[in-house]
């Protein structure tokens, strides 16, 4: 079953629905979390720990803990160079920031925090990581980023950035959370800690400038020269979002024709309209969230938005409004391998398990493999650093790419380089993003694309972890044929968490939520939104039968 969406969604947001500022930071400093709650503990998914203070899933104790945690990760690893820290603009950011660096201050960690007390991308500090440890075999950098990335107002998050630059990984952050948990349990007794006042004037706190080595570097990434000479013009909203004080520099120093659309940073968020659900959600992927950048399209020859922490990006064209995220990605990937000739001839697409196969024909056509992940963008770091992938993305509208030399940018997502893109392809090829995939899939076909959520009892989605093809048995999908059930990982073999199948024209992929009582369904059809229909309704009859 689709999701029913609230009427509210698309519309701007009332008074009533804003969150209380004052007793949601309350709550971070004076609720305390019981261990033995499940919903209570420190749980790192595919992007760190995240939660609301008001139902005591992100509070002090638990930023206490987790900083501790990391601080012994660095200590057992010999990771001794400092740790970049940034914030986004969540209510609960600035005091999540506070905990944290009281700790690592503690324990003798030399960390960089914005010289002007801003907000910081997840992107910023990834290739601040990779700038620092460049040429270095020790006394290597990490990070953290403190954001629940475009979750509604009342979350926070806590991400883990190690010297790779990109997420961590499950073993790193499977240890991470069992010795935060362990902190929890003994009521903190080990986490090292000083007061606020020291740690202001301690030596191990270092301003520094995270926007201009940033903003330099972008020219290596992308072809800001040709964005200017061809005076694309562009719309720009952060979403009151990290990226928020970046676009103006950017601007001023390449000359581009780009006009930021909404400057304003307000933990309540009151200037976004509603997403599909009725919350308010800065998810620049959302059509029911970009109403406002949607409706002044034609302002502009190509606009984009980025989340509150800038590691995605919604793409709005003249032509077409706001396009899906597997589209922009085709298009992207059909750009770049084109236009980016020192890059390795045999550099390859990374994409999930659950993104359209759209983007396998566009590599196809280009003569470039595709390494197919498991969900997460942890499993692009390897590729992205060591330059054998050349893109790497996400069909929840994240990605990477390389720099124009065919060297690392960074290894998290990035949406600002992948805003300045679209505005890149729209300069270079005279034809906005979806102009250039409507020209791709009237050679390679048109995809019908769609993820619905289905009931699930916690034991079920249990049971869907394992579920193997042949308890699944199915032979037929929609009329076709079965070619392949998978519930690993083509590209690196790894167990994605659910399971696929895939026929000649369409697939299907089911998934576990990891925080509500359903179970994900991805689905494809290359010959109809009625094949497609067919194909979810199979799945979820399939899925049913096996569980």
């Amino acid at each position: 079953m689709a999701a029913e969406v609230s009427p509210l969604a698309g519309k701007t947001v009332e008074s009533a629905m804003l969150v209380i500022v004052p007793r949601l930071v309350t709550a971070y400093f004076a609720s305390k979390p019981d261990p033995a709650v499940a919903a209570q503990r420190v749980a790192f998914g595919t992007s760190g720990h995240r939660g609301s203070a008001f139902n005591c899933a992100f509070n002090e104790r638990h930023i206490l803990a987790i900083s501790q945690a990391i601080c012994d990760y660095r200590a057992s690893s010999g990771i001794t160079g400092p740790l970049f820290i940034g914030i986004d603009t969540h209510a609960l950011a600035e005091p999540a920031l506070i905990s944290a660096v009281e700790v690592f201050a503690a324990n003798g960690i030399n960390v960089m925090v914005d010289e002007h007390g801003g907000y910081t991308p997840t992107p910023v500090i990834s290739h601040a990581i990779l700038t620092y440890n460049k040429g270095r075999e020790n006394g290597l950098a990490d990070g953290v980023v403190i954001t629940p990335s475009h979750n509604p107002p009342e979350d926070g998050g806590l991400k883990y950035n190690p010297p790779n630059g990109g997420p961590a990984d499950t073993a790193i952050t499977t240890g991470i959370e069992r010795a935060a948990n362990a902190y929890l349990e003994g009521d903190l007794r080990g986490v090292k800690r000083i007061s606020y006042e020291r740690t202001r004037n301690s030596p191990f706190i270092h301003r520094y400038d995270f926007i201009e080595p940033y903003v330099a570097d972008l020219a290596s990434v992308i072809d800001m020269e040709a964005i200017r000479s061809a005076g694309v013009k562009i719309g720009i909203d952060p979403l009151g979002g990290a990226a928020v004080h970046y676009w103006q520099p950017i601007i001023d120093r390449y000359g581009i024709a780009a006009s930021v659309v909404n400057h304003e940073i307000d933990p309540t968020f009151r200037f976004m309209s509603v997403d599909w659900d009725g919350r308010i959600r800065m998810d620049c992927s959302s059509p029911y969230a970009m109403v406002r950048l949607i409706d002044i399209r034609d302002q502009f020859d190509v606009a984009f938005a980025t989340d509150t922490d800038a590691d995605r990006h919604g793409i709005v064209t003249r032509s077409n409004g706001l396009m899906n995220p597997n589209h922009y990605l085709a298009s992207a990937i059909a750009y770049l391998f084109e236009h980016r000739p020192n890059w390795a001839k045999n550099s390859a697409v990374g994409k999930t398990i659950v993104s359209s196969a759209i983007l396998d024909r566009v590599a196809k056509k280009l003569s470039h493999d595709v390494m197919e992940t498991p969900v997460g963008f942890k499993w692009f770091v390897d590729g992205l650093n060591g330059g054998s992938f050349g893109f790497a993305g996400e069909e929840s509208a994240g990605a990477s790419f390389l720099r124009r030399d065919g060297s690392v940018w960074t290894t998290d997502k990035d949406g600002l380089i992948m805003g300045l893109l679209a505005a890149e392809i729209t300069a270079k090829t005279k034809r906005d993003p979806s102009q250039l995939f409507d020209q791709l899939t009237a050679e390679l076909g048109i995809p019908f694309y769609e993820r619905i959520d289905a009931p699930a009892t916690p034991e079920q989605k249990k049971r869907l972890l394992t579920l193997s093809p042949a308890e699944l048995a199915l032979d037929e999908l929609a009329g076709e044929a079965v070619r392949t059930t998978l519930t690993t990982a083509p590209g690196n073999g790894q167990p994605f968490g659910g399971i696929k199948v895939i026929t000649e024209s369409g697939w299907f992929a089911a998934r576990p939520s990891g925080t509500e009582d359903v179970y994900k369904i991805y689905a494809e059809s290359f010959c109809s939104l009625a094949h497609l229909r067919q194909i979810q309704k199979e799945a979820q009859l399939a899925i049913a039968r096996a569980l």
